[in-house]
């Protein structure tokens, strides 16, 4: 049965949505849950029923979102810590936290070690698009500075997550650029094209609006336009979502019209709402770690948790060391 640990002091609202979320995922999976934190506080928020259920892991320290990320590995008390070394053990396949994300990152890179051939872990989040699918972002924001060969690999890693984790069975790569000619892009991005050219999936450059509009699968850039992207498109939702409530106060035919468009709006929520999404996976690293959002209610932490147990589950590791492997012994026979 796979082992998930769960930073449960972690995140903006102590341990009581993470408990929450956790009895929540317990009720429709099966797995072995591993609660780290304050034991007290965490039996407190526990039904009876669930008590001998869910093992609790000891640990008295919690690192701040005002913290340094390079404390983390100091602070070998802390929960994220104490979740993170379960899985360099061997005693829980995965990892999950809302906590401290430059801390979560730290050490899933520096104590579980990055997969064989990999330069670097790359943070990975699904986008909504007009199809109904989903686009997969990379590097969301691990990376601030990048070479053409991370961004390459990048590519590489976004192809596997896609089809292993999305389902998608032939993933279209992309590589974020200013426009969609060969010729775009700045000195890195333009080295990166020449290494992407005629890899399985490369359709060439994409610009900002394929993220949303279907045509791509996996769009490839630096953490530091990825987590750019990323945040202005929470800020566009949240202000699209705004006008529609205000418009709808101040007007009554807008009431009415809200009440028989409930539905839609549901499903609005639902495509922007990053509860449904749990968490975002830091993609190159052996096992797997969850980086989950700070204000993760319960149904955010338990998605967090089923995409922990499908990443276990697909091999997506394995797939993208052997072609890592592969494509080093091609480079070595040239």
């Amino acid at each position: 049965m796979i082992r998930i640990a769960i930073d449960a002091m972690g995140g903006d609202f102590g341990p009581e949505p993470i408990v929450k979320g956790t009895i929540e995922a317990l009720k429709e999976k099966k797995f072995e849950a591993i609660l780290v934190g304050k034991k007290d506080e965490i039996l407190s928020l526990l039904p009876k029923g669930y008590k001998d259920k869910i093992l609790i892991i000891e640990a008295d320290d919690v690192i701040d979102m005002g913290d340094a990320a390079t404390d983390a590995l100091k602070r070998q008390e802390s929960s994220i810590y104490k979740a993170v070394e379960l899985v360099r053990n061997g005693q829980a396949d995965g990892v999950v936290s809302a906590g401290h994300s430059g801390a979560t990152m730290t050490l899933a890179t520096l104590r579980l070690g990055r997969l064989k051939n990999v330069l670097r872990p790359a943070l990975v989040t699904s986008m909504p698009t007009k199809s109904g699918k989903r686009s997969v972002l990379m590097d969301a924001g691990a990376n601030v500075d990048c070479k053409a060969e991370h961004l390459f690999q990048f590519g590489i890693m976004g192809y596997y997550y896609a089809q292993d984790m999305l389902k998608v069975s032939s993933p279209r790569v992309g590589l974020l650029a200013n426009g969609e000619e060969d010729s775009k892009g700045n000195e890195v991005t333009k080295e990166a094209f020449k290494l992407l050219e005629g890899q399985q999936g490369f359709i060439g450059n994409v610009e900002g609006n394929n993220i949303f509009d279907g045509s791509c699968d996996v769009i490839v850039c630096d953490g530091f336009i990825g987590n750019l992207v990323l945040k202005a498109s929470e800020g566009v939702a949240s202000t699209i979502s705004y006008f529609i409530k205000e418009y709808i106060r101040k007007s009554p035919i807008a009431i009415t019209g809200a009440l028989l468009m409930r539905k839609v709006f549901h499903l609005l929520k639902k495509e922007i709402d990053y509860a449904e999404i749990g968490g975002a996976p830091l993609v190159g690293i052996k096992g797997c770690a969850i980086v989950s959002h700070g204000k993760s209610n319960p149904k955010a932490v338990k998605n967090a948790i089923f995409q922990a147990i499908r990443y276990v589950d697909t091999g997506v590791n394995i797939h993208i060391e052997n072609r890592l492997e592969e494509l080093k012994s091609k480079t070595s026979a040239l």
